[in-house]
């Protein structure tokens, strides 16, 4: 078989990539001519360069594939150009899908986010049911999110052999930008963090969101949504394990909500008279607001997924960060 991975050089979509090669299979890598390609060295894959933004270049892409597993994103919780967001998400995913189409490719995954579902009001953990609109959406990631993922429902709903995967929180090796949830990992594993904010994410290793994707791929029924998650974790259980792992002492004060609110507009403020990235976005802190706890229970039962325990993901992440992370140095 020869599968397109689209996003193998970032954090999931070059976990996605080792995956597939471990079954033996043919691995087709769609790249920017200015993408990180760190994530690709030693790995056994043809390259092609293409765009999500220039329609032009995906029908050659996906021609001759067998499967195409669309995992790139433009995954910012903070840009001065938000149009971006949803040039690639949105329209990015609508034109990869339709030159899937195009081509005749048998069986496709398309990797959503669990941002796009409802949470419960009563704290309970959300699954793929659990309703939600698009104005429940915080900030224009979740919103392109949404979008996209209504995009492949939609094409699915025509016939296009679409299963859809919703990743948590991964966490663990190759973090290479970092992601937001890197970040996070990195700075409290270099002492940085010494408050924190009265939130929860649902964790999940890296490689286990990969294995998700294999199993969707074999197991999962077309116009589906699987949630590949872990373990639902408070951010201050998150540092205290990264702190005992690091062998540090874990941040002390909890800070409200409405203190850090108007230290993220200043952050966002300077980042575009600096054109740097924030320390800390508003659009982080009003999610952070609700607890982002969620259930693969429909993957284990329809799938057979089985995530590894929170701790090992976190100690994965720790060892790369101090090996790879220059700001760890």
């Amino acid at each position: 078989m020869k599968a397109l991975v689209t996003g193998a050089t970032g954090f999931v979509g070059s976990a996605v990539a080792r995956r597939l090669l471990r079954e033996g299979h043919h691995v087709r890598v769609m790249v920017r001519a200015t993408s990180d390609r760190r994530n690709l060295q030693g790995l056994d894959v043809q390259v092609v360069e293409g765009d999500l933004t220039m329609a032009a270049s995906l029908l050659p892409a996906c021609d001759g594939c067998d499967a195409l597993f669309h995992v790139a994103a433009d995954y910012r919780l903070w840009t001065p150009e938000p149009e971006q967001l949803y040039r690639t998400n949105v329209d990015g995913t609508r034109a990869i899908l339709e030159a899937a189409r195009h081509v005749g490719i048998p069986r496709i995954v398309y990797t959503s986010s669990v941002a796009t579902l409802g949470i419960p009001k009563d704290g309970s953990p959300g699954n793929e049911s659990t309703p939600v609109e698009l104005i429940d959406m915080i900030g224009h990631y979740k919103r392109s999110k949404f979008l996209a993922e209504q995009v492949a429902i939609a094409f699915a709903a025509e016939g296009l052999p679409i299963v859809i995967v919703n990743p948590s929180t991964p966490i663990g090796p190759r973090d290479v930008k970092p992601t937001p949830t890197g970040r996070i990992v990195r700075d409290a594993l270099a002492g940085r963090l010494p408050a924190y904010v009265d939130t929860g994410l649902n964790v999940v290793h890296v490689d286990d969101v990969a294995e998700g994707h294999w199993l969707a791929f074999e197991r999962g029924v077309v116009g589906e949504r699987y949630i590949l998650g872990g373990f639902d974790l408070s951010l201050h259980d998150i540092l205290l394990e990264i702190a005992d792992i690091a062998g540090r002492s874990p941040p002390k004060w909890r800070l409200p909500h409405s203190l850090v609110i108007p230290v993220a507009y200043a952050a966002e403020a300077w980042a575009r008279l600096t054109q740097t990235s924030p320390l800390a976005t508003v659009e982080e802190v009003r999610m952070s607001k609700k607890r982002m706890f969620f259930s693969s229970a429909k993957a284990g039962r329809e799938l057979g997924y089985v995530p590894r325990p929170a701790r090992q993901a976190l100690e994965d992440a720790v060892q790369w960060f101090r090996q790879h992370d220059r700001h760890n140095a």
